[in-house]
Formats: C-alpha cells, sequence, structure tokens
C-alpha cells in the first residue's frame, strides 16, 4: 500500500514508524514531514492545511490510504475533500472535526446530552462577558472557542485578570477570530488525564491512558506549551474510573455526534478532569494528541495499519486492538527561550536506539546531510520498560545521549505520577 501522512511533528513521527511494522505499508509519504521523518518517509513538503496540495500529491503518488494527523486540515474539510476524490482517509469529516474546532459546540453538545463537564456560559457579546465576569466564582477559566494552537486557554484567579483575559481575545484578538466567542466555566480541580480513544462512529476502543506536561519548567512553572513530555499509562486511571468514563463520557459522546448526524470516525481524544464529583471533560480533540501519541502508540501490539483501515471501514468492532501492560516514557528536548523566541540551526546529534527506545523528530531539517533544529520542540525521547519508574529512567539515559546547542528539558516529567502510585 501507499500511505500519506499529513502533518509534520513528533505525533506524526510516531505515526508513521507504527505504520512501518504492518508489512502491507509499501511506501508512506509525509506532509510535508520534517528533517527527521525523512529517515522513514519520503517527505512532500508543502503546508499539511493546503487542502488541493494534499489531494494533487496522493494522486501523483498513487496513494491508497491517507492519514489526516493535525486539527487545522480536518476542521477545514480535508478528510471530505480526499473522500470526494476517490480517496480512503483516516480522520473525521469536517462536521465532526468540529468537536475540536469549536468549544461552544462541544460545550453545547454535552450539555444537551448531560456528558459531564464544567458549568459554562458562552458569550458573543464583549459587554456580557465582562458583565458576567462581575459575579462569577473564582477562579474561573476563559476559553477563545476555536482553535489556537493549544493555547487559547487561560485560567484567571481574579477578576481583573478575567477582564483581561476577555479583552485581549474578544478585543485584541489575541487568538485571533478564534476569541470573537469566548466560554467562561467553572474551574475544576484533580489529576488531568488524557485518553486518545479509535473510533468508526459506532463502536469506541479507547487506548493506553497517559499524562502530558504542559508547562515549560519543573515543577508545573513557567508558560504553557505544547507538551513537554508524558507518561502512560497514567496511574491515576484506573480500571473503576476507566469503566465510569466508558458509560458517562465516552459511548454517550460518541452515540451524541452520531445523533447530531456527526458520525466521528478517527482518533477522539478526551481530555478528562478527575474531579471529586467524578471525571468530567475538560475538552475535546479530532485527532491524536501531541505528545500522547509519542507514549501510546509504541505500547500498541497490533497493527495500527489494521486499526486505522477498520475505522475508516466502519468495522472497528471486529477488529483487535491490544496494548502492553508495560509504561512509556516520553522527554521533549526543546530549543532554550521556547514557546517564546529560540535559535535555530544548531546540529543534533542522535545515538544508536535500542529496541525499547525511540526517537521522534518535532522540528529538524536535514541541510547538507546534517539534522539541525528548526523549531521549539525539536524531538522526543521515548523509552518502554516493565515499569513506569524503568521507563522514566530510561527515557532520560536516551535524553542525555541527545545533543544539540541550545537543548532544555524539564527533569521532572512522570514524578506526579510516581507520586501517585506511591498513593496506591
Amino acid at each position: 500500500m501507499n500511505i500519506l501522512v499529513v502533518g509534520g511533528g513528533g505525533r506524526e513521527h510516531a505515526i508513521i514508524k507504527k505504520l512501518k511494522e504492518d508489512p502491507r505499508a509499501e511506501n508512506i509519504y509525509a506532509l510535508p514531514g520534517n528533517g527527521g521523518i525523512a529517515a522513514d518517509a519520503v517527505c512532500l513538503g508543502g503546508s499539511a492545511a493546503d487542502i488541493p496540495a494534499v489531494i494533487a500529491a496522493a494522486r501523483e503518488n498513487n496513494i491508497d490510504f491517507v492519514v489526516v494527523a493535525p486539527d487545522d486540515p480536518l476542521v477545514l474539510g480535508m478528510a471530505d475533500a480526499l473522500e470526494a476524490e476517490g480517496f480512503l482517509c483516516f480522520g473525521p469529516r469536517k462536521n465532526a472535526a468540529i468537536i475540536e474546532g469549536s468549544k461552544a459546540f462541544s460545550k453545547d453538545l454535552m450539555k444537551k446530552y448531560g456528558i459531564p463537564t464544567a458549568a459554562f456560559e458562552t458569550f458573543t457579546d464583549i459587554d456580557r462577558a465582562l458583565a458576567y465576569v462581575d459575579d462569577c466564582p473564582l477562579p474561573t477559566v476563559v476559553k477563545a472557542d476555536g482553535l489556537a494552537l493549544g493555547k487559547g486557554v487561560l485560567i484567571c484567579e481574579t477578576r481583573e485578570a478575567a477582564r483581561e483575559a476577555v479583552r485581549s481575545m474578544m478585543e485584541g484578538r489575541l487568538f485571533g477570530d478564534s476569541g470573537a466567542t469566548v466560554i467562561i466555566e467553572e474551574f475544576l480541580t484533580g489529576p488531568e488525564v488524557s485518553v486518545l480513544s479509535f473510533t468508526d462512529g459506532e463502536t469506541v476502543v479507547p487506548m493506553v491512558s497517559s499524562m502530558d506536561h504542559k508547562r515549560a519548567l519543573d515543577g508545573d512553572q513557567g508558560l504553557n506549551t505544547g507538551g513537554m513530555g508524558t507518561i502512560a499509562p497514567n496511574p491515576c486511571y484506573t480500571p473503576e474510573i476507566a469503566a465510569k468514563c466508558m458509560e458517562t463520557i465516552f459511548l454517550p459522546t460518541i452515540r451524541a455526534m452520531k445523533a447530531e448526524g456527526r458520525p466521528f470516525r478517527g482518533c477522539l481524544y478526551f481530555g478528562l478532569m478527575l474531579t471529586s464529583d467524578g471525571p468530567r471533560v475538560i475538552e475535546y480533540n479530532c485527532r491524536f494528541g501531541d505528545p500522547e501519541t509519542q507514549v501510546v502508540l509504541p505500547l500498541l501490539e497490533s497493527s495500527l495499519l489494521e486499526i486505522m483501515l477498520a475505522v475508516s471501514e466502519g468495522r472497528l468492532s471486529g477488529t483487535e486492538v491490544r496494548f502492553s501492560d508495560q509504561s512509556a516514557c516520553c522527554v521533549i528536548l526543546a530549543s532554550q527561550g521556547y514557546p517564546q523566541k529560540y535559535e535555530k540551526g544548531f546540529p543534533i546529534t542522535l545515538p544508536e536506539t535500542a529496541a525499547d527506545e525511540r526517537i521522534y523528530i518535532a522540528g529538524a531539517v536535514q541541510k547538507d546531510g546534517r539534522l539541525l533544529t528548526s523549531g521549539g520542540r525539536v524531538l522526543g525521547a521515548v523509552a518502554v520498560a516493565e515499569d513506569l519508574p524503568a521507563a522514566i529512567n530510561k527515557a532520560y539515559t536516551l535524553a542525555d545521549k541527545i545533543h544539540f546547542g541550545n537543548a532544555f528539558c524539564r527533569r521532572d516529567i512522570g514524578r506526579r505520577a510516581l507520586k501517585a502510585l506511591e498513593g496506591k
């Protein structure tokens, strides 16, 4: 099979490496790909959001199956366009991808179908939003409605901070048109859990749970990033909680989307908070998370290609989806200064990896035969082991063998998870 993976980050590298394990994956292409992905796929360059270019590339390379990984092209309708041209595609159609594309839509969906989430109000008028802030409980959470590179959420401890958040989004267009509508919602507390799931619109199969680390610095300090590391499975996510989530969140969401005429086929990401009142949905994503994918897929023992084909063809219920009972840890190596200003162009030195180690490249280019840094999050050092402490130790041992100028990483990835394990 000729396979095209749309995207060019660490998530896509993890997907490509896992797809390569299936002998049917004859040729794999990536659009745009990156300098590290080039070792595992033919990189075509271009923009992942350029629908005509992706269709042209699929035609030119006789593609049999397309995997659309990022949110932007899915929300724009890339899956619809590919299907209209006769290509089999993994990823939800535009009318289902709205579950991530509009937080107002997803919150209204949860309210309508009784899916547990934080209490909220939605505003398109800035004066009404500011008036609401005058009396709402604190702290409060202000969210831009649309896509904002994972950064459209501000936690506000004071009313003035909440007012400033509303003004910056609705007047200052901090997140562009994504902030024309804002959601102001209840601040929830408890452990956070990420659960990716395969679904063909009828059946939903959750993957191994994971724990993301969003802040740039140790101790969950510093600015929010796209993710500085992950572990899997998440020890806070017990079998009892998993059963509760299936009953009250996962299946109701799939059924709600079908009832709305928006059947979801692809990877649906559930961002959950385990509150004292039970699990609550913080957010949905319409695709694989990054860097959650980097720890979940190494634990997948079944064929990713077969699962993706089954999802796309509506036959997931009869397909094996099996995960290892081992643990995985991903440590992100980033450019000093990320997520703000940082320098690029440093040569990257990579070690040989063992069978239980992976290096997923996110921000790098090939130039004159060398791999150079080209992004904020440069790569993920991933290790799999029998238990979480061993996986964390192995991931850091691997990370310490990788070198490039201006590199930094958090040194406490998995520490919260280890504390949760100690408390059991």
